[in-house]
């Protein structure tokens, strides 16, 4: 198969060319960069030398997949007319995330291309909606923050395990923000630093109350605090609720729930600890470490996740490996790299 990448210059788009690299299935044969085009990817990226590309303005040959890792909007517009030529295609960008497009619209600042598109794409996260991306054409990969969010509380939600009073607190590495260049993840801005950030509602807030919100009768009241942590990759999430005193549960008890929950997704681990973010570095893993604090009665969940694997390119990949029919799993299994 013919795989090409929308915009390989960002971190996202290099994550998945180093990925796809490996995939027995996929060759890719062209990939784009606003910013490099003309330029071969080898001199651009010096660790993906071994593909031997020129980056183009546009999508070159004929393609069986595609993946878009341009920003929102710009995205919609590229990939629009891919889907309406039958091409499967991947999404990372937040354009086909939301069903709603007046949240989209409120969110992202911009009214969206074509709002029928979002009712047909498929939420591309892969351990809660797998069915439905075996049989789609466009999956809409999930944010960073929410994979971690979203997996770490699906089964306490789904099983009505804690209250509607939700709070989140995520901490990301400063790749998270991306390859262009900013004020505030200037070297002398991050270094020995800890920043909260959009502290009157995170854009992947929505993300999360959509996807939540379909595991429950109930109207979640859900806190979303994220922080730029002097790290490159990884993503820690905190999460915390009250126990729903109806429904009381042990600590064992609620791990076997969550055990249960995810024993048919191959990349999440119900861990003994709790995890760091060393723990998932360069892997598609999320492991979760759900426990009660017993003074307050809260369950509180750790979720861990490498941003650009799990939360970006290798969640992309594991869609596309779905899409396709082939393992799950494939060209994705790897240890995290140490220390």
């Amino acid at each position: 198969m013919n795989a090409g990448i929308i915009n390989v210059t960002g971190y996202a788009g290099c994550e998945l060319a180093r990925i796809l690299y490996q995939h027995p299935e996929i060759s890719i044969t062209t990939v784009t960069g606003r910013s490099a085009a003309g330029e071969k990817l080898g001199a651009v990226f010096p660790h993906l030398s071994g593909l031997d590309l020129t980056i183009t303005s546009e999508l070159q040959g004929s393609v069986d997949v595609v993946f878009s890792a341009l920003p929102h909007k710009a995205s919609a517009e590229a990939v629009i007319p891919l889907v309406n030529q039958g091409i499967k295609t991947i999404d990372i960008s937040a354009d086909f995330r939301l069903k709603n497009k007046a949240e989209y619209a409120e969110w992202y600042g911009v009214e969206h291309p074509d709002p029928s598109f979002l009712e047909n794409s498929v939420y591309g996260l892969t351990e809660i909606h797998r069915d439905e991306i075996s049989h789609c054409i466009l999956t809409a990969n999930p944010g960073c923050y929410p994979t971690s969010a979203i997996l770490g509380l699906s089964p306490a939600v789904h099983h009505n395990l804690i209250t509607s009073d939700i709070i989140i607190d995520s901490k990301s590495g400063v790749s998270g923000a991306g390859r262009s260049l900013a004020l505030t993840t200037h070297y002398s801005e991050v270094n020995e630093n800890v920043m909260a950030y959009s502290l009157g509602g995170h854009r992947h807030l929505p993300e999360i109350t959509q996807e939540l919100g379909a595991l429950t009768e109930k109207i979640l009241n859900i806190t979303f605090l994220t922080h730029l942590i002097p790290m490159t990759r990884g993503i820690l999430s905190s999460c915390y609720a009250p126990i729903n005193t109806e429904n009381t549960k042990t600590v064992e008890e609620i791990r076997t729930i969550y055990k249960e929950f995810y024993q048919d997704s191959p990349f999440v681990e119900i861990t003994d600890s709790p995890p760091q973010t060393k723990h998932t570095l360069g892997n598609n893993n999320c492991l979760i470490y759900p426990t009660i604090d017993a003074r307050t009665n809260r369950l509180i969940v750790i979720s861990c996740i490498d941003n650009l694997v799990k939360g970006a390119a290798g969640m992309a990949v594991q869609n596309m490996n779905i899409m396709f029919g082939w393992p799950e799993d494939l060209a994705l299994k790897g240890l995290a790299v140490y220390p």
